[in-house]
C-alpha cells in the first residue's frame, strides 16, 4: 500500500469510460512485461521477542530514518510522520508500512527473477544493517505467531484509522488481517484486454493451488491455530464485498468493463484530499461519480481518487493496470524469489498460460471456492475430484518451469527454473513449511512456539 501526501491535480472524471479507459492503459506488448515482487516481514525485538512500536529510539520511525539516511531512500510523510519510503533510483520501488508495522518492499519492475530477487536480498542486506543495532530481527511466516492483537502495535497512518473502524463492521477478522499477517506478491503485466482475461482466469483458478505451497502461517498466540495457512483462512472472514475469488471473472463477457463494475459498488474507504483523509467507508464510487458522495456533495472524482479506491479491493487476484497475485504467505528469501518464479512461469509463455488454461478451464465455481475454502486448513491435502491440490500442484509447477525454461533467462550457471526448487521439494515431500513448522512444534521444541523467532527469521 503507498502512502504519499496530497493526491496531484487532476482532470475530475466525467464519465464511467474513463474509468474503463485508465486500467486499459496498464496493457503492454510482451517487450515490456516486467514483474514486480512485494513482501511483508514482521519486526520483533531479540530480547524478549517483543512488538516493535513506531515510536523510541529503537522503533519504527528510527529504522526508517536510517535506512534513508544511511542509504538515501526518499522519506514519504503522513502528517509528520515517516510512513514510507521511496527508492533513490526513481525506478519505482518502495518501502511501506502496514499496519500492525510489518515492514514491505514493493519492489521496483524488472525483466528477470534474477533481478527481483537480487532486489530482494539487497534490500534485507540493508534492513538488517539498520536493524541490527537496534536489535530487531524481521519474521518470515504469514502471521504473527505469538503476540495478541491488544499487543500487536498501530502504525500513524491515517488511513488505517478509517479501515480499524470500518472492518469490525463487515465481519470479524478483519483486525488480524490489518495488523497480523504478512504476504508476498508478485504483479505482472498483460499485453490487451483478451490477455488479461485469461490470466486473470488462470491466476484465480490456481491461487489456492499457490496458498497451498506456500503455507506458512500455522500459529497464533503461542499455540496451533488448526490451519496451515491463518493467514489466508482469514481473509475468508474480513470484508466479502471486496474480497474473494471473483467468480464473475469466468463469465462470458468478461472485460475491463466487468471489472470497474464491480470496483464502482466495492465500499470505499476514503478520500484524499489537502493531505487528509475524509473517511467514506461503506459508500459508493459509483455515487461518488455522479456527485452524490456526502462527504463531498457536487463533487466528482479524479483518476488518483480511482486509483486508490482500486488499492482498496482485495480479491485473490487484484486487477489495476497489471495483476496481482494475492494468496501466498510470506517466508524466506528463497520463498520470495519463487513466487514470481511460478506465476512468471504460468503466465509469461504463451503455451505455459493455454496450458494452464486447460488445465483450469472445466473447474465449476463450486470447485474453485470449494478449493478455495478447504486449503488454509488442508493445504496440499485438500481433496479435489479424484486427487488431491497436490496432484494439481505437481501439473502446475511442471507448467511454470516449462514457461520458465521457454524465457531462457540465466546467469552463468542455471535459468530461472533454480527458483522453483522449493516448491518442487514441498510437492516432492507432501508437506508445506507449515507442516514442518507444526512437526518441529510438536517435537523438539517441546510444545513452544519461540523457537520460531530464531529458525524463521531475517
Amino acid at each position: 500500500m503507498l502512502a504519499s501526501g496530497d493526491k496531484p491535480e487532476a482532470p475530475l472524471i466525467e464519465s464511467r469510460e474513463e474509468l474503463v479507459a485508465h486500467i486499459e492503459r496498464g496493457a503492454k506488448p510482451k517487450a515490456e512485461w516486467r514483474i514486480g515482487t512485494e513482501h511483508e516481514k514482521i519486526p520483533f525485538y531479540r530480547k524478549g521477542l517483543r512488538p516493535v512500536p513506531y515510536e523510541g529510539p529503537a522503533g519504527i520511525s528510527a529504522l526508517l530514518h536510517g535506512i534513508s539516511e544511511r542509504f538515501g531512500w526518499r522519506p514519504v510523510y503522513d502528517r509528520d510522520k515517516v510512513i514510507a519510503l521511496e527508492e533513490p533510483s526513481g525506478d519505482g520501488g518502495s518501502i511501506t508500512l502496514e499496519p500492525g508495522g510489518q515492514f514491505e518492499l514493493s519492489g521496483a519492475p524488472v525483466q528477470t527473477i534474477f533481478q527481483t530477487c537480487e532486489e530482494v536480498s539487497r534490500h534485507l542486506r540493508q534492513v538488517r544493517e539498520i536493524a541490527d543495532p537496534l536489535g530487531m530481527s524481521f519474521l518470515a511466516l504469514g502471521f504473527s505467531p505469538l503476540w495478541t492483537l491488544a499487543e500487536t502495535p498501530h502504525m500513524p497512518k491515517s488511513r488505517y484509522a478509517i479501515m480499524k473502524a470500518y472492518m469490525p463492521k463487515v465481519g470479524k477478522l478483519g483486525l488480524d488481517m490489518m495488523y497480523r499477517t504478512a504476504t508476498v506478491q508478485v504483479n505482472l503485466d498483460f499485453a490487451d484486454e483478451a490477455d488479461m482475461v485469461k490470466k486473470l482466469r488462470v491466476s484465480l483458478a490456481l491461487q489456492p493451488i499457490a496458498t497451498a505451497l506456500f503455507a506458512n502461517s500455522p500459529f497464533t498466540e503461542g499455540k496451533p491455530n488448526g490451519y496451515l495457512s491463518y493467514r489466508s483462512a482469514i481473509w475468508l472472514d474480513t470484508d466479502n464485498a471486496r474480497a474473494g475469488m471473483l467468480p464473475f471473472a469466468f463469465e462470458d463477457g468478461m472485460s475491463y468493463e466487468r471489472y470497474v463494475d464491480y470496483a464502482l459498488d466495492v465500499p470505499m474507504y476514503f478520500v484524499r484530499r489537502n493531505q487528509k483523509y475524509i473517511g467514506t467507508a461503506g459508500e459508493s464510487f459509483r455515487a461518488f461519480l455522479e456527485g452524490k458522495l456526502p462527504q463531498l456533495p457536487g463533487e466528482k472524482p479524479t483518476i488518483a481518487d480511482w486509483a486508490d479506491h482500486l488499492t482498496t479491493i482485495f480479491p485473490e487476484v487484484r486487477l489495476k493496470r497489471y495483476l496481482e497475485m494475492r494468496g501466498a504467505d510470506s517466508g524466506p528469501w528463497r520463498n520470495l524469489c519463487a513466487l514470481p518464479a511460478l506465476w512468471t512461469g504460468l503466465l509469461y509463455h504463451q503455451e505455459s498460460l493455454d496450458a494452464a488454461w486447460s488445465l483450469v478451464r472445466g473447474w465449476t465455481g463450486e470447485e474453485r471456492q470449494g478449493l478455495r475454502n478447504e486449503v488454509p486448513r488442508l493445504g496440499l491435502r485438500t481433496p479435489f475430484r479424484k486427487g488431491a491440490a497436490l496432484d494439481v500442484a505437481r501439473q502446475v509447477l511442471e507448467i511454470a518451469s516449462a514457461g520458465l525454461k521457454a524465457r531462457a533467462c540465466s546467469n552463468l550457471f542455471e535459468d530461472e527454473t533454480t527458483f522453483l526448487r522449493p516448491l518442487n521439494e514441498f510437492v516432492d515431500r507432501g508437506r508445506t513449511a507449515a507442516e514442518d513448522l507444526l512437526a518441529r512444534y510438536h517435537g523438539e521444541w517441546g510444545g513452544d512456539v519461540r523457537p520460531v523467532f530464531t529458525g524463521n527469521a531475517y
